[in-house]
């Protein structure tokens, strides 16, 4: 049996350098795995949609929906399984975070912003309504800290507290009047709305997002292997 599709599933941005970078992403896949079928499919605000995708696929096509998502939230729990729930041919594997690769990007996205041990790290996410999300999101910080010495926290863009602004005021009061800088993570993929709300939080220095990286097509790919010995 040829190997299942790879529907390459990313939330959407309207931000051109976003798309351009989620599109990479895809690129670096099928660099990864020559002749492996890489098609791009988003749960918002751009288009083909993923339902568009998966209905568009021959009947009897197996294929593995790859989240290029950061947590297990409202798209992961809803939006995917909606758009695959016709097609039992089609599978859909893990999001790509929380992961140990990511923490060492983003401690290397750290380093390279001049981070020194006395500062403090607020790893920024964009947030879930759902818990799991900010379950998700917690095991990244945990993962990233392991990796620092650093006080590390969290925050979220939006439908999860605190939100950054906050995050921001409470992690500098923790450090006190003696404490270094605050420095927000970027726990975000790609440059877009959220990135660009992190630099109005009060942080002193907000770091670049974790794309461009062939890191994140190298866990995209694992997440892909994982799952697709099930169509077997």
């Amino acid at each position: 049996m040829n190997s299942p599709v790879l529907i390459a599933c990313a939330h959407g941005t309207r931000n051109t350098e976003g798309q351009a970078a989620i599109r990479q992403v895809m690129a670096d896949i099928e660099e990864l795995r020559p002749g492996l079928q890489v098609l791009e499919a988003y749960v918002d605000v751009q288009e083909p949609e993923l339902s568009g995708v998966v209905e568009g696929l021959p009947q009897g096509t197996p294929a593995v929906v790859v989240p290029l998502l950061l947590s297990t939230g409202f798209h992961i729990k809803v939006d995917v399984p909606k758009a695959i729930k016709s097609r039992p041919e089609v599978v859909a594997a893990k999001p790509i975070g929380p992961d140990p690769r990511l923490a060492e990007l983003l401690a290397a996205r750290l380093r390279a912003a001049g981070l020194q041990d006395h500062d403090g790290v607020l790893l920024a996410a964009a947030g879930s309504s759902l818990p799991d999300g900010s379950v998700d999101s917690e095991e990244q910080a945990r993962l990233l800290a392991e990796l620092l010495p650093n006080t590390v926290r969290v925050a979220y863009g939006a439908s999860a507290q605190p939100n950054v602004p906050d995050g921001v005021a409470s992690l500098r009061a923790e450090l006190g009047a003696e404490g270094g800088r605050v420095f927000v993570a970027s726990y975000l993929l790609a440059t877009g709305y959220f990135h660009g709300q992190l630099f109005k939080a009060g942080a002193d220095v907000v770091t670049d997002p974790l794309l461009p990286s062939k890191v994140l097509a190298a866990i995209a790919l694992e997440r892909y292997d994982a799952i697709k010995g099930s169509l077997s």
